[in-house]
């Protein structure tokens, strides 16, 4: 899992290669030219995650309405929905999971467009879809998927920005922001907070993680890379619906992780972070600034608050590994997990 991590600056610099950009920007370029009018996700676990922020991107960017599909209700109770004008994009590490499949599978065939963003580009998912993404991570060691993850991330953000362009190319100024990211990486990489911060949570018995905005799916990842590694029981909320209800359980002894970035999720989690305060929660943000009435800072680099999940999840993995190995656990070899999860 460590070597995983600290290969996330490379990941993103290969995606940003002539091959990798250029392959992309075709597949980007075929949506633009066929005005989907809506777009369907299906992914599981970690890229589900991945799928979540693509489908912020997709309504803030391209102002077209998002879902997430129900997978169960096509492959087990049958549904055969009306996909005409639909862009559905099936998100999966593997490529390996026979629900996903089938649901790209019966939208291509009930008139979707399917896409399927994938590390595996031979794998059943890849060869369901109409058109394939490779997100060119390569072969990743650990069972708990990270350096896939991010690499899924960049992957998304470059597919939705070339549909927005319409050519499919992204702009100049965007590709020279983009270009900045493995140096980034680098640098949050290079913080050991998240190191101390494990000694810190080690008898921990709950968590909770939380974010709004582009940084929910951040919120949602680190709180299963706790679980998958550390066994330990991590909720993960938006800002807003902590508010609502879940606050009460708020308290010195819940530690609260809050990612809390620049733009309107950011500034919206100020409140947030207040209002946690004045519940005596141990809260720690991720962002780049220090932000009143949390206790301790994960510290990034500031960037566009598009580009910050690709950043903001770094420290988080680094705690996860951090925390296992604190509570003696492997985090290489989570119990009860294998690196492809069968589902139908």
């Amino acid at each position: 899992m460590s070597a995983d991590i600290e290969e996330q600056p490379a990941g993103f610099a290969r995606l940003l290669e002539d091959r990798n950009a250029g392959a992309i920007a075709e597949v980007a370029a075929a949506i633009a030219g066929r005005r989907p009018r809506n777009v369907l996700f299906v992914a599981r676990g970690t890229s589900d995650h991945a799928a979540l922020y693509g489908a912020y991107l997709a309504e803030i960017r391209l102002g077209l309405p998002v879902a997430s599909a129900s997978p169960s209700a096509i492959t087990l109770y049958g549904a055969r929905p009306d996909f005409t004008g639909t862009l559905v994009i099936g998100v999966s590490q593997s490529g390996g999971s026979a629900d996903l499949t089938g649901v790209l599978g019966v939208a291509r065939e009930n008139g979707a467009l399917t896409v399927a963003v994938t590390n595996n580009p031979s794998s059943p998912l890849a060869e369901a879809a109409e058109l394939s993404i490779d997100v060119a991570a390569g072969h990743e060691r650990a069972v708990a998927a990270t350096k896939t993850y991010t690499a899924e991330l960049m992957a998304m953000l470059m597919l939705i920005e070339g549909i927005r362009a319409g050519d499919g190319r992204l702009p100049a100024e965007e590709r020279d922001a983009l270009a900045e990211l493995p140096r980034l990486a680098e640098a949050a990489l290079a913080d050991t907070s998240a190191e101390d911060l494990a000694q810190r949570y080690r008898f921990a018995s709950s968590l909770v993680t939380t974010g709004r905005g582009y940084a929910y799916p951040t919120a949602r990842e680190a709180a299963l890379k706790l679980m998958e590694t550390s066994y330990l029981p991590a909720l993960a909320f938006s800002g807003a619906d902590l508010l609502h209800g879940p606050l009460a359980m708020a308290d010195p002894d819940v530690p609260v992780l809050a990612v809390v970035g620049d733009g309107p999720g950011g500034r919206s989690m100020r409140d947030v972070v207040t209002r946690l305060g004045e519940r005596r929660a141990d809260v720690v943000t991720i962002g780049a600034a220090d932000v009143p009435g949390a206790a301790a800072r994960l510290a990034v680099p500031a960037v566009d608050e598009r580009y910050s999940p690709m950043l903001d999840i770094l420290p988080l993995q680094k705690l996860a590994l951090a925390l296992a190995l604190a509570r003696g656990e492997d985090p290489d070899a989570p119990r009860g997990l294998k690196k492809v999860t069968t589902t139908f």
